[in-house]
């Protein structure tokens, strides 16, 4: 999957070429301008941020899934010890 940069910077390239030596030199620049501005209005992150914030879900999971076993391991102490000073 390409990233938002990239795709502006391949269209931005194709148009290049496309209007290179024509007086639509000023449309190219208009729309570099257009497209620059629509990107900067989008919510948009890099992969690298992406990649960054998947590895801190993976890692906080694995977090919780421990935690979460010694919260059940915790309860059935405490329940088998409940039990059998009940008893007592």
């Amino acid at each position: 999957m390409k990233q938002p940069n990239d795709v502006f910077n391949d269209l931005q390239q194709k148009m290049s070429e496309l209007f290179k030596n024509s007086p639509a030199k000023d449309v190219e620049r208009n729309m570099k301008a257009m497209l620059s501005q629509g990107f900067s209005k989008l919510d948009l992150v890099t992969r690298e941020e992406f990649d960054t914030q998947t590895q801190v879900l993976v890692r906080t999971r694995a977090r919780l899934e421990e935690l979460e076993k010694r919260v059940a391991q915790l309860e059935q102490r405490l329940a088998g010890g409940g039990a059998s000073s009940a008893q007592d």
